[in-house]
């Protein structure tokens, strides 16, 4: 007998077990046949999850490697992600992760009748990425200390993370940063039949006041001091496709899921499903948590510098706006594709004024009767002036390239917009930044007074030499260079830019061809560029498809220059594209 089953597309999804009953004379028999597994199907047209384009399907349900992009805006890194969905047990675990996370919505799970709406699963799993008390996937450290678990940017991928969670009974793997939690939640959502993706935000603001103002303050030396606002260098979260039912909608589009748990004046919590369009139009009722993520993409950066009788400043400088570059890994490419067009219209223009007009009346209760020229004479007040109406035009422009060991090169321009000379003092220091926008140590300041002529262009050269900022950089490899004028001079100018250093390379090379079930071995190599040794030096292996688990080489210590080359034997086990993966770590990152 051939036994076929048709699920209808609105069949809730998981685990299924299929039994046999047979009559005869009078006696009645059972019989378990076996288990299958019912998921979301984006290649179905009748399902909220699909989705139409064959290319997409393949990267954003398929594909097991992913890309997260770091860095700066001005400085992008990248590194590879394995996701891992179809790896062994994969999807047991996630389906524990509903199991786990059925409380958080409906209180019980003894009907499941939400598991075949996307919306509701995509709520569950945003809540157990991070947010669930005591049986979230992952932790994020307190403080940056990290010491009683894992190194947040050691993991290459989704799959040691679930399954470390699922054999620890369940409770958070030590720890995580916003990159992995988005990653693995993409796993989740990929492995459970929803198209996802990893986005990154550039220049995050995390405001606890004011939703659509960032403040960053000073001290009169250029010294970020830690306020409660919080500016993040990057931010990953997810987005999923589905066609949101709730909101009365016929076909799929973005919907933003983060999975971070983030301050807000209200707590911390974790922010999704959005409808990616909701933002841009700044439809803030339509959806969960719009004014949250409406106000991670259109904040309004003010720097301010804070003087010893408590009173603030407001620099005269030119700065960047929050959440102006948002990307994602393209289609079939391991080139990233910029989509802040679908979360913003083009900064100044008519739309973009409209909806920010809009947003701004729904998180500002007081100004929803407000004009808009009331509103615009208000966000006015708030920003900083811009330097040129101080006269001069100042920036920081990089000169190298820095690798981990090498020196950093600036070159500091200024310009005289004037036609009478200009004398002023200025402070400069560098220090240490996270990812998360938090201030870490001071380890470099200087002072310097420069004299411009009418009209006069100068290049001032800076160098920071490794010796002053290797002994402070750690696991954090973004540092802050800031210039501020004197306030005895009068006005206050202030310029800054952001430096990622680059860590050194880990070179893979494969010795033989990789075949089915056949031993197959590579060369690492990597390659210390310190004038100093480096110890406690890692070396983590990971590749789905090749490595049932990871591999962890200890290299000891490494002296200066001196290269390490490890030969590995594993057996590829699936047939398909596969990536291997190499973390170098030491006593230094």
């Amino acid at each position: 007998i051939n036994i076929s089953v048709f699920p209808p597309s609105n069949a809730c999804i998981g685990r299924y077990i299929l039994n046999m009953q047979i009559t005869s004379c009078g006696h009645t028999y059972q019989r378990c046949l076996g288990d299958f597994y019912v998921l979301f199907n984006p290649w179905c047209a009748d399902d909220p999850v699909y989705m139409d384009n064959q290319a997409h399907r393949e990267e954003y349900v398929l594909n097991e490697h992913g890309i997260l992009y770091e860095g700066v805006h001005k400085h992008i890194t990248s590194r590879p992600w394995h996701f891992g969905q179809f790896e062994d047990g994969i999807l047991d675990i996630c389906l524990k992760i509903l199991d786990m996370g059925a409380s958080y919505h409906h209180g019980s799970d003894r009907d499941h009748c939400w598991r075949n709406d996307p919306v509701h699963v995509s709520m569950v799993v945003n809540h157990m990425i991070s947010s669930h008390t005591t049986n979230s996937i992952m932790k994020i450290p307190e403080n940056n200390d990290y010491l009683k678990g894992t190194k947040p940017f050691s993991w290459n991928g989704s799959v040691p993370i679930l399954q470390q969670w699922y054999n620890g009974r369940c409770r958070p793997v030590r720890y995580g940063y916003c990159g992995s939690l988005a990653s693995v939640m993409c796993t989740v959502m990929r492995c459970l039949g929803i198209p996802s993706r990893v986005v990154t935000n550039f220049r995050f603001p995390c405001s606890i006041e004011n939703p659509l103002a960032i403040n960053e303050i000073f001290d009169c030396t250029g010294k970020n001091l830690c306020g409660k606002d919080k500016l993040w260098r990057y931010h990953c979260w997810n987005e999923s496709w589905m066609a949101r039912r709730d909101l009365n909608q016929c076909c799929g589009d973005w919907q933003c899921l983060d999975p971070t748990p983030l301050e807000t004046g209200r707590g911390s919590s974790c922010s999704g499903p959005t409808w990616v369009r909701s933002i841009r139009e700044g439809e803030l009722d339509l959806d969960y948590d719009g004014h949250h993520m409406f106000s991670r993409v259109n904040s309004n950066y003010v720097g301010w510098l804070s003087q010893n009788n408590a009173k603030k400043t407001k620099f005269f400088c030119d700065t960047w706006p929050c959440g102006q570059h948002l990307i994602t890994k393209s289609v079939g490419s391991e080139q990233f594709e910029d989509i802040t067009g679908a979360y913003k219209y083009e900064l100044g223009s008519v739309k973009n004024k409209e909806a920010y007009y809009r947003a701004y009346r729904r998180i500002h209760p007081g100004y929803c009767n407000a004009s808009n020229c009331h509103i615009e004479r208000e966000l006015s007040s708030l920003k900083n002036p811009f330097l040129s109406d101080s006269g001069i035009n100042m920036r920081l422009k990089m000169a190298n390239c820095p690798m981990y060991g090498e020196d950093v090169q600036l070159h500091w321009l200024l310009e005289n917009l004037r036609s009478e000379n200009k004398t002023l003092k200025f402070n400069l220091c560098a220090q240490i930044i996270t990812y998360s926008g938090c201030p870490m140590d001071q380890f470099w300041k200087d002072s310097v007074n420069v004299t411009l002529g009418p009209r006069e262009v100068k290049k001032v050269p800076l160098c920071i030499s490794y010796s002053q900022y290797g002994p402070y950089l750690c696991d954090h490899n973004i540092m802050k260079v800031v210039i501020v004028s004197d306030p005895e001079c009068g006005e206050v100018l202030m310029v800054s830019r952001d430096i990622v250093i680059n860590r050194p390379p880990v070179i893979v090379k494969l010795l033989s061809q990789p075949r089915l079930k056949v031993p197959c071995t590579a060369e690492i190599s990597f390659c210390n560029p310190l004038q100093e040794d480096m110890k406690n030096c890692v070396m983590t292996l990971e590749g789905c498809g090749l490595f049932k688990e990871p591999m962890t080489i200890d290299l000891g210590t490494l002296a200066s220059n001196q290269q390490a080359r490890t030969i590995v034997e594993f057996t590829p086990y699936r047939l398909g594209s596969h990536r291997l993966l190499a973390n170098f770590g030491c006593h230094k990152f």
